[in-house]
Order: structure tokens, then C-alpha cells, then sequence
């Protein structure tokens, strides 16, 4: 088969593969993650206490667009997963020439949970697994060209992609420490050191985190606090079992067979780095193994959330593409085969909720199942006890009544992660509100809510454990920092 022939049918799939994600991201309802995210983007700021903020700004793009509904908040994931899916296409094609590298690393790449489900929903690896294989994408041009006149501009587009993954999540980090060691341990490309484009590039990076860097030192560096302090967890008597997690995770999330294939692509690449210095292999190598490293590091003290290690994905999928030998098609079809079954089966899950699965074992429903019904419930209790307001005990279920509640209920946020969001400041003072708290956590800390009394509960539906109680309360003034948390207008039906 023609390389342009290869080309037209890879694009004919990623056209109906953004199709399909687009219509699963309209109808799937959104994650608590994702109304938190929502929330942030009716308040853009340069940081909050949990992430950058690129993942605010795609939200307001895409709710511009499409409006105030899942489609708007997710609008952008799918786009950008085939833009990003077509720059691996270019990498691959260009590290490898002559081989079926680009289309292998972009069918295996989406056949994986961590981007097929990953682009429908809207979270900060979102656009940072986009921007990400964007440096990659420079990178490789870069790595084929060496430091030939031309090829220069190539650092200025890394440093723009590098800078704006910096502004999606902080683990970019890891981008510019593997960028950086490569052009250190590659001797094809030590010329660059004495060029001034590495250094522009790096400067432009700079400039963009910049507004982030100036967010945190003005708000006690809460955001590198926050996601440095989990460094400071250790519990190595359970290293094992954090261990165990961590490979499963990866197993489930990026496939069996993908995954396997990906970590031959480790392999290789951390081989053929070591041995030859090739400045394609090596920069495979530099962009993977040390978050490998570092994530197996942090395992055996700690747990490692599954999509921490998305990041290593595109460079393995190349690899592995640069691997596929021309004579054997088997092993990599299988693996691609396989995941598209396994995501089709979450599309399907994740839109209807209808594979008849046990709540506690159905991780789509332990996130996304009855949050409507419960918002239903929370409404008709505040209009049968006269509470002017709603807010709940915890981040995730204050953005979700936020997301659900009818026009004219405020929902109000008094969870920590709402204090440095600039949102509205409530008056609530001597206003009777209810309170939505997890019924397993028992009545509410009378320090902050010394009047607090049951009355009922709500429950939210298809969901282990989600029992609540509702509590009838009065803000007391000077007791708390509460926000009045953004709604969507007109959607409600009763």
C-alpha cells in the first residue's frame, strides 16, 4: 500500500473516530472532575490550587461554541485528539521513514483507554497528552534534521507546545527535563547548546508558564504545594501492592496489548539510546523513561493514580511503530483490535450505563451514575423547607448540584478547593440553606454548622454508597469562606 494511500484511509479514521467521540462526550453525563473544571472556567485565573489553567480556558472555548452542556465542556477534547493523533502520525513518519511507523503509533495510541476515553472527557491530561505530542512533534523534526541551517524554527514551535503543557498540568515538567537530556547525551545534537534558538525556545516556554509561576508566589505557592506534597507520603511496607496497582492500572488503561507492546518500545528505546545514542531512538528514550523512573519510584511509597503515566504513551506508541517489522501486521492489529473493542465497550457503558455490572464494581457509575436525580431530589427538599440556597460537604458533589440545579437556586460553595477560585463571595448570614452531606460520614461539624438538623435524605441512583443526608442549616457569619458557585440557565425541566 502508497504512503498517500496509507495517509487518506488513517484520516478517514480519526474523521470517524472524532465523530464517535463526539457523540459519546453530547450524551455521556459529566464527571464531579469535570463540573469542578466547569466552575473554574466561569472564573479564568492564571492557577488554581489543583492544576494550571489550560483545561479552564478549553472548557470556556468549547461552552462558547457549543454552550452550556457536556458537548461545550468536552467540545475540544475530540478535535485535538485527532490533531494530536495526526502530528504522532507525522513524528513517527519522520523518525522512521520508509515504515508503517505513523499509522501503527496512531491506531495503537487511540486504541488505548487513557486517549479514547481520555478525549471525551474533559480533564487537565486532556490538553496536556495534545500539547505534549505536539513537542514530540517539533522534536522529531529536530532529531531528523540535526542542527542543519532551517531546521532552527523547530525549537521555537517546541518551546511554544512545551509551554502550553506546562500550562495544562504540571508533570510537562517531565518534557522539558527529557528534551533537555536528550540534546545533553545525543552528540548529534550538543551543537545546539552553542545556537541561540534552544534558548529562545526555552525563554518562550518561560514566558508562557509565567502567569502560573506569578499565580502561585502570590497565593503561597498552593499549587505546588498541593501536588508536591504527595511526594511527601511513604508507606513502603505497601509497596507491593502499590506496585501490583500501578502495572494493573496500566494493563487496563492502555490495553494488554498495547501496553506490552509499548514496554518492548521501552525496552528498545532505552537500549538503543545507551548503546548508539540515535537521536530518534534516544529522544523516544528521554521522553519516557525517566517519568517511568520517577512513577515506579513513587510506588513504593505511594499510590500512582492510573492517568499519571499518559504521558509516556505517545513516544512508546512511536516506538513500537518503529519496531513493527513490514512482513508481520498480526501482532499490531491485534493489539489495536483489541483496544477499540475494549473502548467501544466504555463508549457504550459510559452513554447508557446498560451492561448490567454490580455498582461497586462499575467504575463509570461509581462516577458518573444519578447526579440529575440526586440534584432533583436536593431541589424539591429545599422548596418543601423554604432554604433560600443548596451547597454540599465536598467539592465534587457542590459541582455537580451546581451543574444540575434548576435556575434561581444558588448552590454555594464552601469546600477549601473554592477559596482561592475567584467566584462571588455569599451573604448568606442569617439565610436557612440545606446541606448535602455523604450519609456515611455522619452529621456535619458543629463548629461550622452548630444548627444543623436532618431532615431527609436523597439518593443517588446506580451508585454504590450514595446515600445522603440533608441537613436544614444557617450560615452563621465569620465562620466560613463561601462562593456562589456558577449554574447553567434555562436548562431545567421539572
Amino acid at each position: 500500500m502508497s504512503a498517500r494511500r496509507q495517509a487518506f484511509l488513517l484520516a478517514t479514521l480519526l474523521i470517524a473516530l472524532t465523530a464517535v467521540r463526539l457523540g459519546v462526550a453530547a450524551v455521556t453525563p459529566l464527571a464531579p472532575d469535570e463540573t469542578y473544571y466547569w466552575v473554574w472556567s466561569h472564573a479564568l485565573a492564571p492557577g488554581y490550587l489543583d492544576h494550571p489553567p489550560m483545561v479552564a480556558l478549553w472548557i470556556r472555548a468549547g461552552t462558547a461554541l457549543a454552550g452550556q452542556t457536556a458537548l461545550g465542556v468536552r467540545l475540544l477534547g475530540p478535535l485535538a485528539a485527532a490533531l494530536a493523533s495526526w502530528l504522532l502520525y507525522d513524528a513517527a513518519r519522520v523518525l522512521f521513514p520508509g515504515s508503517r511507523a505513523g499509522t501503527v503509533a496512531v491506531l495503537l495510541l487511540n486504541a488505548t483507554l487513557l486517549l479514547g476515553v481520555g478525549s471525551v472527557i474533559m480533564t487537565p491530561d486532556t490538553p496536556l497528552l495534545v500539547f505534549w505530542t505536539a513537542t514530540l512533534w517539533a522534536a522529531s523534526r529536530l532529531a531528523a534534521g540535526g542542527p542543519r541551517k532551517g531546521t532552527g524554527a523547530w525549537w521555537l514551535a517546541a518551546g511554544l507546545f512545551g509551554g502550553l503543557a506546562l500550562d495544562s498540568k504540571y508533570t510537562a515538567l517531565f518534557l522539558w527535563l527529557g528534551v533537555g537530556l536528550w540534546v545533553l547525551l545525543v552528540p548529534l545534537m550538543r551543537p545546539w547548546l552553542r545556537r541561540w534558538q534552544p534558548w529562545a525556545a526555552c525563554l518562550l516556554g518561560f514566558a508562557l508558564f509565567a502567569p502560573v509561576l506569578a499565580w502561585n508566589a502570590a497565593h503561597g505557592w498552593a499549587g505546588f504545594l498541593r501536588q508536591g506534597g504527595r511526594v511527601a507520603d511513604w508507606h513502603p511496607l505497601r509497596a507491593v501492592g502499590f506496585l501490583a496497582e500501578l502495572a494493573g492500572s496500566q494493563l487496563g488503561l492502555a490495553t494488554p496489548l498495547v501496553f506490552v507492546l509499548c514496554m518492548a518500545a521501552l525496552a528498545a528505546a532505552a537500549r538503543r539510546s545507551w548503546q548508539t545514542r540515535d537521536s530518534a531512538w534516544s529522544l523516544l528514550a528521554a521522553l519516557s523513561v525517566p517519568p517511568v523512573l520517577v512513577f515506579l519510584q513513587h510506588a513504593l511509597g505511594d499510590r500512582v493514580q492510573g492517568n499519571w503515566p499518559a504521558i509516556i504513551y505517545p513516544a512508546l506508541a512511536v516506538g513500537a511503530g518503529g519496531l513493527a517489522r513490514p512482513a508481520d501486521n498480526r501482532t499490531w492489529i491485534a493489539a489495536s483490535g483489541l483496544g477499540f473493542a475494549i473502548t467501544a465497550l466504555a463508549y457504550l457503558q459510559a452513554a447508557t450505563l446498560l451492561i448490567p455490572l454490580p455498582p461497586r464494581l462499575d467504575p463509570i457509575a461509581i462516577r458518573l451514575a444519578g447526579w440529575d436525580s440526586l440534584a432533583r431530589q436536593v431541589a424539591a427538599e429545599r422548596a418543601l423547607t423554604g432554604a433560600t440556597w443548596a451547597t454540599a460537604d465536598g467539592y465534587a458533589s457542590s459541582s455537580e448540584l451546581a451543574w444540575w440545579m434548576p435556575d434561581g437556586t444558588p448552590v454555594i460553595g464552601t469546600d477549601p478547593h473554592f477559596r482561592l477560585i475567584p467566584l462571588p463571595v455569599a451573604d448568606l448570614a442569617g439565610q436557612p440553606g440545606l446541606l448535602l452531606r455523604d450519609a456515611r460520614h455522619g452529621p456535619p461539624d458543629p463548629a461550622l454548622w452548630p444548627d444543623a438538623a436532618p431532615v431527609g435524605q436523597a439518593v443517588r441512583p446506580g451508585a454504590p454508597a450514595g446515600v445522603f443526608t440533608l441537613y436544614r442549616v444557617t450560615a452563621l457569619p465569620g465562620r466560613m469562606t463561601a462562593v456562589v458557585l456558577p449554574h447553567r440557565v434555562g436548562w431545567w425541566s421539572p
